[in-house]
């Protein structure tokens, strides 16, 4: 028999996302592994898409997006940040921030270029840069406090360096980048031809008053950066799969030529019902304090357990070091949480090429208040 060809990624796998929730179904486990909310969304936003169906708007959008949600992203933009996107040239609707991902590194990585990540990394970033023949290049930021030092990853940087993924706040250690380390990456970038693509989907998921300091507020950064964010993190709907990107008018040409063959348009009466629930400001403005309650419920019912709470700055996940419960992997440890104690968790090893195991696991706070009480009680029986 004819021996057909394998896929260009014939070494990867089924995402850990995926097998974790297979696994807590499979054992009726409550799911803290995968980044959804079990929460209804708002309403109101319902309604607006009933009402956009029910009016006939079902066909197709314009390639990159309709100009209603487009402007409000635009007016979001510049409230938050006071940073100017043409709507029309500068922003484009996305089949959700993992869409936007990869269509930004299928546009502009070829073969041999290499791409700076930061490791744990979120993982459809090494196998999409492979994908299209570019070589990944890592700075693994460690346990307990998950820093950068910019030193190292200045050393990374070589004549072949085409881009840097930057994911702020970052998911999976909800670290939130600080004034120095965009100062540092400016330095990086200065007077090279370094693209920046700037994973931001959880910017508005932040905590303690802390600032999400986004590419687009600096100028120096702003010229050469593809900024992605997600509509599903922002309104509790990740099934709905829609976000966008906004960059310069020249990177925005380039994105949209592979954008219009990967999938031409998003969502036409979703785009609009979004568009219509952005006029008002307060449906987002809310996000750092609903989620930190969250996260403060959690940590509070965890204090007097066996784990070690890391740093949580951002994102809608909680770090834990189990170091003390047991000396088993990370990953054999959040297959017998899940099926032992009926609680699926993320390991952190996923995040790391090299599987680095530093007895840490990743829960998912996004969730009912009766979701967060009985994954607490489950734990601390540990």
């Amino acid at each position: 028999m004819i021996q057909l060809p394998l896929s260009k990624l014939s070494n990867v796998g089924t995402t850990i996302f995926s097998q974790m929730t297979q696994l807590a179904n499979e054992n009726e486990a409550i799911n803290l592994s995968q980044g959804f909310p079990d929460f209804l969304p708002d309403s109101e936003l319902l309604n607006h898409v009933d009402h956009f169906i029910k009016k006939g708007f079902n066909q197709y959008a314009p390639m990159p997006g309709m100009i209603a949600l487009k402007e409000q992203i635009a007016a979001k933009i510049e409230h938050s940040h006071q940073a100017v996107y043409h709507p029309d040239s500068e922003i484009t609707v996305t089949a959700g921030g993992t869409q936007a991902i990869f269509t930004t590194i299928a546009s502009f990585i070829k073969k041999d270029d290499e791409v700076i990540i930061f490791e744990p990394a979120y993982d459809c970033y090494e196998p999409t840069v492979e994908l299209f023949g570019g070589i990944v290049k890592r700075f693994e930021m460690k346990a307990p406090d998950y820093e950068i030092d910019w030193n190292a990853v200045k050393n990374l940087v070589t004549d072949k360096t085409r881009m840097i993924i930057i994911n702020n706040p970052n998911n999976p250690a909800g670290k939130v980048l600080k004034e120095n380390d965009i100062l540092e990456l400016i330095k990086i970038v200065k007077e090279t031809p370094i693209l920046i693509l700037s994973d931001e989907v959880y910017e508005n998921i932040v905590f303690d008053g802390k600032e999400h300091l986004s590419v687009c507020k600096y100028p120096e950064l702003k010229e050469r950066s593809i900024m992605v964010a997600s509509f599903g993190k922002l309104f509790h709907v990740t099934g709905w799969k829609i976000g966008y990107c906004a960059a310069p008018e020249n990177l925005t040409h380039e994105f949209r030529k592979v954008h219009q063959f990967n999938v031409f348009s998003v969502n036409t009466p979703i785009q609009l019902a979004l568009a219509e629930y952005m006029k008002n400001p307060d449906h987002y403005h809310y996000l750092n304090q609903f989620f930190q309650e969250k996260r403060d419920f959690l940590r509070q019912g965890l204090s007097n357990t066996s784990f070690e709470l890391l740093d949580c700055e951002g994102t809608y996940f909680q770090a834990l070091r189990y170091d003390k419960i047991s000396d088993k992997n990370d990953l054999d440890f959040a297959r017998e949480l899940t099926i032992s104690h009926k609680v699926a968790s993320v390991p952190f090893s996923s995040f790391y090429k090299n599987k680095r195991d530093e007895k840490v696991i990743r829960l998912c706070f996004a969730k009912k208040q009766e979701t967060l009480e009985r994954a607490i009680e489950n734990l601390a029986k540990l």
